[in-house]
């Protein structure tokens, strides 16, 4: 199966506020963007794998998301749920265009 991806662009940076997130929706999937403290923005499938949570309701601290329901921690840039708990949520390659302050997200599909 070949896969093929695509460039979308998603935002600018200034709509996402410093230690917060957004979410936008791209085809069927609902994405949360987050942007940590030190300005990074990263972009993860918006549902725990454990209940289907809103990670962007969650408390982010550093690069882990907190699950509002039952707090599983997610990291933000691999997507691995931390231990004791196992899983994972699909994470999507970010680029910035610094100059126009844009968001672009790379998306894989069949």
């Amino acid at each position: 199966m070949t896969m093929h991806t695509r460039k979308v662009l998603v935002g600018e940076v200034a709509d996402v506020d410093r230690k917060g997130s957004r979410t936008i929706r791209v085809d069927e999937l609902e994405i949360a963007l987050f942007r940590l403290s030190d300005g990074q923005i990263l972009a993860v499938e918006n549902k725990c794998p454990h209940k289907g949570g809103l990670l962007s309701e969650g408390m982010v601290c550093g690069t882990k998301v907190h699950c509002p329901l039952h707090d599983w921690r997610i990291d933000l840039v691999s997507g691995r749920v931390q231990d004791p708990d196992t899983g994972c949520v699909r994470t999507f390659p970010v680029a910035i265009d610094a100059e126009r302050g844009l968001i672009y997200l790379t998306l894989q599909y069949a």
